[in-house]
């Protein structure tokens, strides 16, 4: 079962080695490779995760690898590969854009199928407006070319993903699933909601209909999305604080803020941006004048010290209890820290504040900056959160050129808490979790919100 699988994969990808790109000399490939080993290894925060001896030995692997790499597609994906390594939200290859690497992700010619993780299932939650009979709303993805999508997820799609927690790279592997160039084919069996079995062929290819069902919502999805609900219950999604425009279009709801006498901050779609645009925000929640953020730090590299170090053994660090011998021992290990200066952020805002019963909205995308606001608002009583876990990462990344116009990023910087909790790697926790069921999507409903809205009514009886 297994060599017809990859004898499938390989057929698949077959006809395109001769129309992707292949510039990259063997010098290239491995100047690219070894300038992200490189760089990780002298600047990546979280490099005692995976241990040094370990990067190095994956390093050593694929060597070997790259060169036999037929076109620049494959390269970069095996950077990609080895990146994925890390398991780092904020550590990435970005291959260049060139048209000959774009791909389809729910085209189909005559299908499109848009895939999302509903309790760690490929489910179908939207299609062409023509099948949707045929491949109905709640349909499970339950096999990829002969194996189970589970196997094939860990063959093929995980294996390429840099993510910080499991259950985003989950979300990641299933949305892109069956992602592909055009002619790219797969054999799917497939689950419906009544429990039949649909067995089906997919090869990527344009899909000229345009209609899907359900429709694409027109509503909302701007920078910022403003509503009422009874009881004087105001909704606001801050859906990026990457743009400095959110704040001021913030400001402008203010006068209708005012008025509220509970509040939904939704932040699930949030994929960051810039801390100080979240704390702009908040600080209008809040009556505290003190704002305590994440306490950070990051590498420190002293080469003397290193070169010391060599000749120190962990035991020398117990005998001789000087600081010079601890921070030789350290830099040799590469596990020498710089604490970043920590401080509150003071407020000075002079306007009128928003303190009522408030319901934070998170999820799996909340990630980055507006983790940071979380944690800025972790000790207000008046706020909780609910939903689901949060993206996880956030960081300072570096970013630097490889070869053939393809980028990186290397996370710098590790967040905590300001007591020292950790939540990269596993998420911010919300204080009442809601996770989102097949039947909600196919019912067209959002139990987070239900949650929320029950939640503030009884806090204004």
């Amino acid at each position: 079962m297994k060599k017809l699988v990859v004898i499938i994969f390989i057929t698949c990808s077959v006809s395109l080695f001769g129309q992707l790109p292949n510039t990259l000399t063997a010098t290239d490939k491995i100047y690219g490779l070894s300038k992200f080993w490189e760089e990780v290894n002298y600047n990546f925060i979280y490099l005692d995760k995976i241990g040094k001896a370990t990067w190095d030995s994956a390093y050593k692997q694929f060597i070997p690898l790259v060169l036999k790499t037929e076109n620049d597609y494959q390269y970069f994906r095996e950077l990609e590969k080895f990146c994925a390594l890390l398991k780092d939200g904020h550590t990435n290859i970005y291959p260049p854009q060139k048209k000959e690497f774009e791909k389809m992700n729910t085209m189909f010619g005559a299908y499109r199928l848009f895939l999302e993780n509903i309790n760690d299932k490929a489910i179908v939650v939207r299609t062409n407006l023509s099948k949707k009979n045929e491949i109905p709303i709640g349909s499970e993805i339950i096999e990829v070319n002969n194996l189970t999508t589970e196997n094939y997820i860990k063959q093929f799609v995980a294996p390429y993903i840099a993510s910080s927690t499991n259950y985003v790279l989950k979300d990641i592997s299933i949305n892109s699933l069956l992602s592909g160039f055009a002619g790219d084919s797969y054999n799917l069996k497939i689950k419906t909601p009544a429990g039949k079995i649909v067995d089906l062929k997919l090869t990527h290819a344009k899909t000229v209909e345009k209609e899907v069902f359900p429709a694409f919502d027109t509503e909302g999805g701007e920078l910022l999305d403003f509503k009422w609900y009874d009881n004087q219950i105001a909704y606001v999604a801050l859906n990026s604080f990457g743009d400095p425009k959110i704040d001021s279009l913030f400001i402008q709801k203010l006068p209708e803020l005012y008025k509220a006498k509970a509040l939904i901050i939704d932040l699930r779609y949030n994929g960051g941006g810039n801390t100080d645009i979240a704390t702009n925000i908040l600080q209008y929640l809040t009556n505290d004048k003190l704002l305590y953020g994440a306490r950070s730090l990051t590498r420190n590299h002293l080469a003397a010290y290193k070169a010391w170090g060599a000749a120190i053994t962990a035991n020398d660090t117990v005998t001789d209890k000087s600081e010079d011998t601890k921070k030789c021992f350290l830099c040799y290990n590469d596990k020498y820290y710089y604490n970043l200066e920590y401080a509150p952020d003071t407020i000075k805002l002079n306007a009128k504040r928003i303190v009522v019963p408030t319901v934070v909205l998170i999820g799996h995308n909340t990630a980055s900056s507006s983790e940071d606001f979380l944690i800025y608002a972790d000790n207000q009583k008046h706020i909780i959160k609910m939903g689901e876990n949060t993206f996880g990462s956030t960081g300072q990344p570096y970013h630097f050129d490889l070869v053939g116009g393809a980028t990186a990023r290397i996370c710098t910087k590790k967040d905590t808490y300001p007591n020292g909790r950790e939540f990269v790697g596993v998420g911010i926790k919300p204080d009442i979790e809601v996770k989102p069921t097949v039947n909600d999507y196919l019912q067209k409903k959002d139990p987070v919100i239900d949650k929320a809205l029950a939640y503030l009514k009884d806090k204004l009886k």
